[in-house]
């Protein structure tokens, strides 16, 4: 357990001196991304090791699973507080960063931080219901389709505007901002296009007032390009496999970040 922990401290330093870097670059300033953990694929040992390290931001693609884990960890840093030691690790903040559908709400809302994923006005209105039976206001992040991609889930790129205005004017509802997936390709400049017409929606948005002052995030970038989203305004950063690469109790898989799930 302590090489696995020796492991994951070393990953997790890797990406954030990677971050570092980036924003060195970008003229930016580190503070102002944040990186989420996601753990799709890692199983509750590692989420445990990677809270007890101090990861803050902790996110899942599946819902059920996000409640679930949510639920495990809250349970154990209960146990560690009936025996209290200095420095304890916080309890984590929760992203939904893959697929939600509208039978899920319910389930995940008592959990999540944040919604990346909001893609339609109807589970919006979901959303906002529920969160209005919880007595809270939900943030969320628009996703956007900005490749085109058949295969993946977002609002089309000419429909961005519209449906955050119907987002905007619903209680119980915080629309933070817009989030996007990069074609998973070699190719530089299809992911620079995608971040680029990402950045230039999130700044009409800014610029017409569509929304309020809570608009101000925008989640782009995984383990493969994560770099290129920093130099277009990425605030938060989707990790995976850079932070679990060569850990054990991890499915063999070629991907690990924030592709939606099924």
């Amino acid at each position: 357990m302590i090489q696995l922990k020796r492991r994951l401290s070393e990953n997790w330093k890797r990406v954030e001196q990677r971050i570092h870097d980036a924003c060195g670059r970008a003229g930016r300033d580190p503070k102002n991304v944040t990186l989420v953990a996601v753990t799709k694929y890692a199983s509750i040992d590692i989420i445990r090791l990677l809270v007890e390290m101090g990861v803050v931001h902790v996110g899942e693609s599946r819902p059920q699973e996000l409640a679930q884990r949510a639920a495990m960890i809250k349970e154990w840093l209960a146990r560690r507080s009936r025996t209290p030691q200095p420095g304890g690790p916080p309890r984590p903040h929760w992203h939904l960063v893959g697929h939600l559908q509208r039978n899920k709400v319910k389930s995940v809302l008592p959990w999540t931080s944040l919604i990346h994923s909001v893609d339609s006005l109807r589970l919006a209105e979901e959303i906002d219901s529920r969160s209005a039976a919880l007595g809270r206001k939900t943030p969320v992040l628009l996703q956007t389709n900005a490749s085109g991609e058949a295969s993946k889930h977002g609002v089309a790129v000419a429909a961005v505007t519209h449906l955050a205005e119907q987002l905007q004017s619903l209680e119980h509802i915080e629309i933070r901002g817009l989030m996007s997936i990069a074609p998973l390709t070699a190719n530089e400049g299809l992911i620079r296009h995608t971040f680029e017409r990402v950045r230039e929606l999130f700044d009409e948005i800014i610029r017409e007032k569509t929304c309020g002052a809570d608009f101000r995030e925008l989640s782009l970038g995984m383990s493969s390009d994560f770099e290129f989203a920093i130099e277009y305004g990425a605030t938060y950063v989707r990790i995976g496999s850079a932070l679990l690469e060569g850990i054990e109790h991890v499915a063999q898989t070629p991907q690990l970040d924030e592709q939606p799930a099924s």
